[in-house]
């Protein structure tokens, strides 16, 4: 299980990795540089597997698709 994601932020670019809730997907993420409050894009469970290089923790276990 990867635990860490850098996500980035589509509003200015900027790329921070951060750690990923283990039994949650995070539905909010703010932006440090420019404080945009990001949402995941429809069909998506949360902000990793919109904007993260790697899908948050329950997709991995699930082995599938966001829910």
């Amino acid at each position: 299980m990867i635990m860490e994601s850098v996500i980035r932020c589509p509003n200015c670019g900027c790329e921070s990795t951060e750690r990923m809730p283990a039994d949650a997907c995070q539905f909010f993420y703010d932006c440090k540089r420019c404080g945009a409050r990001l949402k995941p894009k429809d069909g998506d469970c949360c902000v990793f597997c919109s904007y993260g290089t790697v899908p948050c923790p329950p997709v991995q276990e699930s082995g599938g698709r966001c829910r």
